[in-house]
């Protein structure tokens, strides 16, 4: 496998290729900002050589031989397919579908019928006309089949190395439960794993309308794209405040008292402007309108804040730094054990989590790959502040995003350092950046000797133009909440600061240092 800490995937001829070097990469290069540009645009010269990509907006090649395989077992005449990893996945994306199509029906069909399918994975088969909206269902429920579990079902699950790693599922998952629940201060049964950080979220959209129907949620603070997309899609309406600071407070202050919510969602720090509210505050807020306090914490993770002495719920991506090679997906939800709202939300989200959940092979993968969370967080906290020190200082560099650099999210950092979990002090692996000269950001990026792929946390750094990515049909509107087209993100990893810095160096045109 590539040593992506020494030899990253960043130049040209890269382009396509999966990272990390494995059949169940979660990321894929695209080394220049006219790729990234491409793919966006669906250039075949881009796409076309693309092996891999984020799972829920690239349909991995193993999945997409699993849907071809059903349409040709089980598909009539101009049907598509999905597989879900249950009966129960696959029924509520059947609603959807029907919910927003006017089509004549949609199938839902078990896998392997015939045979003694341990994975309880089931299809939908639905008109062509609707396979948009099928793939965004996917992409926002985040409750697709993983490339391992279509792997497993590929080979008709009965083969020998599936059965033997099934039987190790179930142990792994309780040693993730375990690890996590140790990491939060919470039992290991208010700890519930998912097949994705998006169905993790997913998960909790359906909690609330169930607790609140009726009522709309918020989200506070600039988020990670589909986050807001789950609030929109799946609910009542949402209230989107992209701030975090004493205007967007009094904002929320007002929207609370005028109107009953579902939750209020906000990030830990948010991605990609790394902006951190003041969780105590949305807690004695939510408290007062009885309302749940959704908090995700992938960037900062649960080594860095204690998110649980304030929030009712917490989200996490496992995909990201608590993996940290990059070839698993994979999310979780903690609930806090002394809040009001525990024992429905327990409740809630263990059907949640039963419709949805952790591949046995994917779990097996994770379990070891978070055997050095705790340390691998804190080498990549305190370098990735060590480059963003360096970045503020570059006479090319207009802005950097880092907790660091801004007192406001120091300050808010601090009352979540209290939980016995949180032994360290860093402020993730996270941060952003735009130039002074807007034109010359695609240039930086070409020559920048990262490598250059979506996703974060993962043990080698990646960077990203972050707002072509996940905004590019949006791009203006992005803008006007402060989040610049020209942004470069970077996820910083476990290389010595000193070697990320001379990379930028030479990357800003200012030679080695």
């Amino acid at each position: 496998m590539r040593d992506l800490l020494h030899d990253p995937l960043h130049a040209a001829a890269d382009l396509g290729r999966p990272i990390p070097d494995s059949p169940h990469a979660v990321s894929v290069c695209l080394p220049t900002w006219a790729s990234v540009i491409g793919y966006e645009e669906a250039d075949p010269a881009v796409t076309e050589k693309m092996r891999a990509g984020y799972p829920r907006f690239f349909c991995h090649p193993l999945v997409t031989e699993l849907f071809a395989w059903v349409a040709r077992e089980k598909a009539g005449p101009r049907e598509k397919a999905l597989v879900f990893p249950t009966p129960e996945a696959a029924l509520a994306a059947a609603d959807w579908i029907l919910l927003k199509e006017d089509v004549g029906g949609v199938s839902v069909r078990r896998l392997h019928e015939d045979r003694d399918d341990a994975t309880g994975a089931t299809a939908i088969l639905f008109p062509a006309e609707a396979e948009r909206t099928a793939r965004l269902y996917w992409r926002f429920s985040g409750q697709g089949v993983s490339s391992r579990l279509s792997e497993s079902l590929l080979a008709g699950w009965q083969a020998p190395e599936f059965r033997a790693a099934e039987a190790g599922g179930a142990a792994a998952r309780e040693a993730i439960r375990a690890q996590l629940a140790g990491l939060t201060g919470q039992p290991a049964t208010h700890v519930f794993l998912f097949c994705s950080g998006m169905a993790g979220v997913h998960a909790v959209q359906r909690a609330l309308g169930v607790l609140h129907p009726g009522r709309r949620t918020v989200q506070l603070g600039f988020p990670y794209v589909d986050v807001l997309k789950v609030q929109e899609e799946f609910g009542a309406g949402v209230h989107f405040v992209p701030g975090v600071g004493a205007g967007a407070m009094a904002e929320l202050e007002a929207l609370a008292a005028r109107e009953p919510l579902a939750g209020l969602y906000t990030e830990l720090p948010s991605n990609p402007l790394i902006e951190m509210p003041d969780l105590p505050a949305l807690a004695a807020l939510a408290a007062a309108h009885a309302f749940p306090l959704v908090a995700d914490d992938t960037v900062a993770t649960c080594v860095n804040v204690d998110a649980l002495a304030h929030a009712d719920v917490v989200t996490t991506s496992l995909t990201k730094a608590f993996s940290g090679v990059g070839d698993v997906l994979a999310g979780a939800v903690v609930v806090r054990a002394a809040g009001p709202w525990a024992d429905a939300l327990r409740r809630l989200l263990a059907a949640q989590e039963a419709a949805a959940p952790l591949f046995a092979l994917d779990a097996v993968v994770l379990e070891k790959n978070a055997r050095t969370f705790p340390e691998r967080v804190r080498r990549m906290s305190a370098s990735a502040a060590a480059v963003a020190g360096w970045l503020a200082a570059h006479p090319a560099v207009a802005k950097v995003h880092y907790p660091t650099l801004d007192p406001a999210a120091r300050a808010a950092f601090r009352p979540l350092r209290t939980g016995r979990a949180c032994a360290a002090d860093g402020y993730g692996m996270l941060l952003s950046l735009t130039l002074r000269d807007p034109a010359a950001t695609p240039a930086f990026f070409d020559r920048l000797r990262f490598s250059k792929g979506p996703s974060l946390g993962t043990n080698y750094s990646l960077a990203c133009p972050y707002t072509l990515l996940a905004h590019y049909t949006e791009l203006d509107w992005a803008a006007r909440c402060g989040v610049s087209r020209d942004l470069v993100r970077l996820s910083i990893g476990l290389e010595e600061p000193s070697d990320l810095i001379a990379r930028l160096a030479e990357a800003l045109g200012g030679g080695p240092v």
